[in-house]
């Protein structure tokens, strides 16, 4: 198996989510089908998005959380652990408007030191494939995506202000993407 490739990233997020996270990886199964769907599009692109899709959440397995962040968390351990392509451990470093979170959670600088201060190319079409996905691992559309997450954490919790600054950003790259999907059918 080819490292870093979506085969590898496939097993390794299994290894770190499927038992202590169930929910979270179904989540991030949903999230790589929806790279897939992508692959017409993206050419040879199109296993980096996939591992990134499977890589993306990667931060949240328990014996990985070290600030409580999880894309940093997960960019870090692709990094520091497995010396991932630097394209994929930044595109989980910034995925779905990251550095806007980091800011809420006081560690924006710290990510820009570590990952960059700008989103990877592809970090659109992983916006669209997290964001259209529900934490049961169905497609969703992006309304539906961001009222879930408001309503788990609620209406005071950093991630709920994220998605609120976000929203713009996050709803920008799905209609890019989406678009980008129609255009190839026609």
């Amino acid at each position: 198996m080819k490292k870093n490739s979506a085969a590898w990233a496939s097993e390794l997020a299994r290894k770190h989510l499927e038992t202590p996270l169930p929910r979270r990886w179904a989540h991030t199964q949903g999230v790589a089908r929806q790279a897939r769907t992508l692959a017409p599009i993206l050419g040879n692109k199109a296993d980096l998005l996939e591992a990134a899709a499977w890589l993306h959440d990667i931060g949240y397995a328990p014996d990985l959380v070290d600030t409580g962040f999880h894309p940093l968390d997960g960019a870090r351990y692709l990094r520091d652990t497995h010396h991932a392509d630097d394209h994929l451990y930044r595109l989980v470093a910034h995925h779905s408007c990251a550095l806007i979170e980091a800011r809420e959670r006081n560690l924006g600088t710290l990510l820009v030191r570590e990952f960059g201060n700008t989103s990877p190319a592809l970090s659109e079409q992983l916006i669209y494939c997290d964001m259209t996905t529900s934490p049961e691992g169905k497609a969703v559309s992006l309304d539906a995506r961001l009222t879930e997450i408001r309503e788990r954490y609620g209406p005071t919790h950093v991630v709920t202000r994220f998605t609120q600054l976000a929203e713009r950003h996050l709803a920008n790259a799905v209609r890019a993407v989406y678009t980008s999907t129609q255009l190839r059918d026609v």
